[in-house]
This record gives structure tokens, sequence and C-alpha cells, in this order.
């Protein structure tokens, strides 16, 4: 089983294989529909696309970030469309270092499904390691019944992050700082949150090693992160990129808070931080 970090040789000795399950996650914030047409030019064979805002993002309910997290039935109801059950082993891909595929990464394993995997170096890995791309209709898989449930000690809600004693905001140190915000309409961070940029985890190629990432994760936070460390960034997508480079270094799977820095914010009563 493929529970972190899969690369591109493995994938490929295993394209066919029954239970195997692909999903094309690639996404810009800045031309939603981009994604799409990429995969539509070129994806991993027999790969199914999940979109960012539609599938990977609910209306607001527990959270009211960009990118809210969505309500447990209808995760259920997406990942039995997609045909994944409790024998599915998942790899899920982007073109961005992992910052969407992870995404779908957390849901899953927030909803109970261990065997999901990020490629490692996403769709340019795997056009470097021979892979063929393909722009042939892939059919829609057969639906499944997904019985995966939520784990909510995972995600941590509002109300509840100034309690939290060890809180990593994912965005980069700019953004951070209150130097520059272009997305959000307050610039800073939530107080008391150490900065540990998500591009971090990743060269040019992929992850880095797993002792790397853990001896870079023991240099930022002073000590080794927990189950309790919570991850945001600004709309809890990329954070997730930092709880996948958590477990992947050998810690323990932390918890996440999918409002971010895009909810906080929108509260002119809480406290911001800056430097």
């Amino acid at each position: 089983m493929y529970s972190t970090i899969i690369t591109s040789t493995e994938l490929m000795a295993n394209l066919g294989t029954p239970g195997w399950r692909v999903f094309d996650c690639r996404f810009s914030l800045a031309d939603t529909a981009a994604g799409a047409r990429a995969y539509a030019a070129g994806h991993i064979p027999g790969a199914v696309y999940v979109n960012l805002d539609q599938d990977l993002s609910g209306p607001p309910r527990t959270d009211h970030g960009r990118h809210p997290l969505p309500s447990p039935d209808s995760l259920v109801a997406l990942f039995s469309r997609l045909g994944i059950d409790e024998t599915t082993q998942v790899v899920v891909y982007d073109d961005a270092r992992g910052a969407i595929a992870a995404r779908m990464w957390w849901l899953l394993r927030y909803m109970g499904h261990s065997a999901v995997a990020v490629l490692d170096g996403g769709w340019q890995a795997y056009l470097a390691a021979g892979g063929q791309p393909s722009s042939a209709a892939v059919d829609a898989p057969e639906v499944t019944t997904f019985k995966g449930q939520p784990d909510a000690s995972r995600v941590v809600l509002l109300d509840a992050v100034p309690a939290v004693s060890q809180l990593v905001d994912a965005r980069e140190p700019a953004r951070y700082a209150g130097q520059q915000e272009p997305i959000d309409p307050v610039a800073g961070h939530i107080p008391g949150a150490i900065n540990r940029c998500w591009q971090l985890n990743v060269s040019e190629s992929g992850f880095l090693p797993q002792e790397t990432l853990a001896a870079s994760w023991r240099e930022v936070l002073g000590t080794a992160p927990d189950a309790d460390t919570v991850h945001y960034c600004g709309s809890g997508v990329t954070a997730c990129h930092n709880v996948l480079a958590q477990v992947a270094a050998g810690f323990p799977m932390p918890r996440l808070y999918c409002g971010s820095w895009s909810e906080w914010c929108r509260d002119a009563s809480r406290p911001v931080a800056s430097r």
C-alpha cells in the first residue's frame, strides 16, 4: 500500500492494475479552467480529472474560507462516484509539486482511506520518467459504495485556534509577515503561528528525502511535530501539503485548520500579527 508518496516508476509499473485509480488534480487559482484544459490536452492514461473548486471544496458549513471543507456526505458521494472503495489504491497528481493533489490526499485520509499517495514530482516527473501522455477520453469509473467515515479529531475550527500550542502557517514568508497579500483582504498571520512555507517540502524534482524533511521540521519548530500540530494556509489547500510532508517525514498525522487565513482575517475581532 502507498499512503504518502509514490514515484513515477512505481506508478507506471501499476497503470492498469485492478483496484488502482489515478486522479488528475491540476488547477490554477488565476485561471480556474486551466486544469481541465491541461487534462484534455494530455493526462496520465486512465486518470480522471478532479476539480479543486467543484469537487474538493464545498459550501461553507464548518468553516468559511475560500475553499471550505466538503461535508462528509458529499465526500462519500464524490468518492463513490469516482469508483473508490476500501480496496482501492488511489494516486493523485498535479503540476504544482503536489500543492493541489495534497488536498485530495488529505480529504481521503480524513475520511479514513489510507491507501492514497501523491505522485512525487507530479505531471512533470511522469513525463521526465518516460511516461506517455494520453488525450483519450476516460470512461466514468464504475460507481462504488465508499464506506469511509470522517475523523473529526483531525479538523480544528475557528474558535479553537487560539488555544492551539503548535500552529504552522504554510504560506510564503512575505504573506506570513504581512509584507504582501495578493488574495485576502488583510495581510499578516494568526498570532503565535510559526511560518514554514509548503515549498520547503520539495525540490524541483519532487519531495525531499524523509530524513531531510524530518530535520527541516525539527529545525523550524524547535521540536518534532506531533499529532496536535495544526496547519493552515490561505484557504486550507497548501496546508495539506505540510500535513503530507509531516507524515512522509515519519511524524504523526497532524490536524488542519481548513478555514485558514481567509476565514480568520474576515472577522475584524480576530487579532492579526505581522513582522
